[in-house]
């Protein structure tokens, strides 16, 4: 509900195989992942999205720094997000997004 607002549509996903059935018949603007997640990892996800689009926006939750992980997926608008942070640090994140969202229409 945190994430919604005016010309945000949300869908939330129990795992990444349902997220990556999903996003194959109509590709996410931006992805939100957790690093734990059942089955596939966050990362490994992360990898499978950015195989298919290397521009992919995503945001990549953690407890810990990611810095290493997130240089070796190599997508240039992979984010990191580490637990706990706050809603106005994701409204930052998101509102980086969407402006370079809209730089690239």
């Amino acid at each position: 509900m945190l994430l919604q607002s005016e010309g945000r549509l949300v869908s939330a996903c129990v795992n990444a195989e349902d997220a990556l059935a999903l996003d194959a018949s109509e590709p996410f603007d931006l992805v939100i992942t957790d690093v734990t997640l059942p089955g596939m990892s966050g990362l490994e996800f992360s990898a499978r999205l950015l195989s298919a689009d290397a521009a992919r926006q995503i945001i990549v939750c953690s407890g810990y720094q990611l810095d290493r992980e997130i240089g070796e997926l190599g997508g240039r608008n992979v984010r990191t997000l580490v637990k706990p942070f706050g809603i106005d640090e994701l409204e930052s994140v998101l509102d980086r997004v969407e402006a370079s969202l809209s730089s690239e229409r």
